[in-house]
């Protein structure tokens, strides 16, 4: 284990510091600076996640644990791999690195620093020639015979033994060579077009031969997104725990960010940042949403950073990777989630039974399957009996599907007419309004209902999904006297009219517009004394009613300030 070359530094935005190139596994072997500590904390965007260490001493000193970390993708897995790695590989001394963490308080440091033989595979480190699963399997394997070869040069190994055999042989000539193995990204090869279910059941099984009930393991940290212990049929790897977001308490607090840790970076982007753009509310907006098996909300942790780093709320998680999955999940079961997807865009939470499992095969067929992949991958959030789409990052990607998915009906065509609908009510043009409402009667769906208002907001946010690229849209927001059921915020021009829309099932738009009046909800649109006038434009109080008797939508308009000059 000697060639362990270590690196620090703060990589590609991802808050966490430490980030360790491992060559146990690798052809060339090199060996890195290191750079102090010291040096590292003082960038800005620092959290220390070390007491995961802690978390992981017990179960080294049992011997013989395997546990498996799976979390969505950019949630800190593969940072937290290599800092496992670095802090129990006797390959270097990483005094430098952890001494002024918070794991170095702790009284069993010294005892578990830098005291054993790890193994550290990157299972998403693939060559740009590998296009088979042998190609795959094989790479691996061979590289991790060289590497052990070279580590134990007085042991006497067979040229062409397995991976296994020759760690079996190792260990029978010395029984204290036992292993920490830290395999990243165990399910990288599952999201592979080459992969077939012949050759996943033959990973399976590798994976099987090469840790189940081996004396050399003295402890299996894996990580990735799908849920491995529910991969296979069978028993291939069952000797694994398994520790999920949605699930779990255990290691919850060490993948994401908490809302203090978000708090604190804040305030250290207060000082770094000479003219801040962001607020604490748009943090939360943009990136939180995420709900832990300790109740604990949590940040995604990469989106937090980038934004605070580059000053501007953005896209930054759902960009990063390839996530079409959120399309092949629901475009051969439009039927079974249609207007579920419709009530989550408007913010409603939907009723489902998460089904991890149901994560490990692309060949979905029910909601609850659909829904509970979609949780696996960080799509959704799962809460107590529901699912819903966590935060503004992911309602974009959301947005985007409703728009560009035809087989969604209704829903797809409600959202293709927004751009025309907001035009329509900003012109108080109410039969063109009423025209795009009437689109639901083109298909028969549980909307058509319309047995909750929940029902009818619904169907008013699909019909007004283009107004999200110019204003901020509230719903059910404290205004005046009561709570609104939408208020549109203007975010890119100032003078762009304000709205403020009531709707009624049963009831006519001029009550709801009555309401707007009495409850005095365009308050939320007043400057306070002292300040620069925020919102210029007109306020338009919107009314839209809907008899269930007649299946007819009727829409007021009515202006209730003229623009400000």
């Amino acid at each position: 284990m000697k060639e362990y070359g270590i690196y620090i530094r703060q990589y590609s935005g991802t808050p966490y510091m430490i980030h360790i190139y491992d060559n146990i596994t690798s052809a060339k072997l090199k060996l890195y600076e290191m750079i102090q500590l010291d040096e590292e904390r003082q960038k800005p965007y620092f959290v220390d996640k070390s007491l995961l260490l802690e978390e992981l001493f017990p179960l080294v000193k049992e011997g013989t644990n395997y546990i498996c970390i799976t979390r969505p993708r950019r949630f800190g897995k593969t940072v937290m791999a290599n800092m496992i790695s670095a802090f129990f590989s006797k390959a270097h001394e990483a005094e430098d690195i952890f001494g002024s963490l918070k794991i170095s308080t702790k009284e069993a440091y010294q005892n578990y620093r830098n005291q054993y033989a790890v193994i550290h595979i990157s299972l998403d480190d693939i060559s740009r020639q590998c296009t088979t699963y042998e190609q795959y399997i094989d790479r691996i394997e061979k590289r991790l015979i060289k590497d052990l070869k070279r580590e134990y040069p007085d042991v006497e190994l067979e040229q062409e033994e397995s991976a296994v055999d020759v760690l079996m042989d190792i260990y029978a000539v010395d029984n204290t060579a036992r292993f920490i193995f830290v395999l990243d990204e165990w399910d990288f090869l599952f999201h592979q077009p080459f992969i077939t279910e012949k050759e996943k059941r033959a990973y399976l099984a590798f994976l099987r031969s090469l840790l189940k009930d081996r004396p050399y393991v003295l402890l299996v940290y894996m990580t990735g997104i799908l849920p491995i212990a529910k991969y296979s049929s069978g028993s291939e790897l069952n000797m694994f725990t398994e520790f999920t977001m949605a699930k779990s308490q255990a290691f919850s607090e060490y993948f994401g960010f908490t809302q203090k840790e978000v708090d604190d970076l804040y305030q250290k982007y207060l000082e770094n940042c000479h003219n801040p753009q962001i607020t604490p509310e748009g943090l939360k907006e943009w990136y939180n949403g995420y709900r832990t098996a300790s109740r604990e909300y949590v940040y995604n942790p990469r989106s937090v950073v980038m934004a605070l780093r580059y000053n501007e709320l953005a896209n930054y998680w759902t960009s990063a990777g390839p996530y079409d999955e959120i399309y092949y999940y629901i475009e051969n079961n439009v039927a079974a989630v249609r207007d579920d997807l419709a009530m989550m865009v408007s913010g409603v939470s939907v009723s489902a039974k998460a089904r991890e499992y149901a994560a490990t095969t692309m060949n979905l067929q029910t909601k609850d399957e659909i829904f509970s992949a979609m949780v696996v991958y960080g799509f959704l959030s799962y809460e107590d009996g529901k699912v819903r789409i966590p935060n503004r990052e992911l309602m974009d990607r959301f947005d985007e599907m409703l728009q560009r998915e035809p087989s969604l009906g209704y829903v797809y065509r409600l959202a293709n007419e927004s751009g025309r609908m907001l035009k329509a009510t900003i012109a108080g043009d109410t039969d063109t309004m009423t025209q795009i409402l009437e689109l639901v009667h083109d298909t028969e769906t549980p909307l058509l209902q319309y047995n909750s208002e929940a029902e009818l907001t619904a169907v008013v946010n699909l019909a007004y999904l283009a107004a999200r690229d110019q204003y901020r849209v509230e719903r059910e927001e404290r205004a005046g006297i009561g709570y609104v059921d939408f208020i549109f915020y203007p975010e890119v021009d100032r003078d762009a009219d304000c709205i403020i829309l009531e709707l009624k099932v049963d009831h006519s738009p001029e009550e709801a517009v009555r309401q707007i009046k009495e409850r005095k909800y365009e308050m939320r649109f007043q400057t306070k004394l002292g300040e620069e006038q925020r919102y210029a434009g007109r306020i338009l109080a919107v009314g839209i009613g809907y008899s269930r008797k007649q299946k007819q939508h009727n829409c007021i308009v009515e202006v209730l300030r003229e623009r400000i000059f």
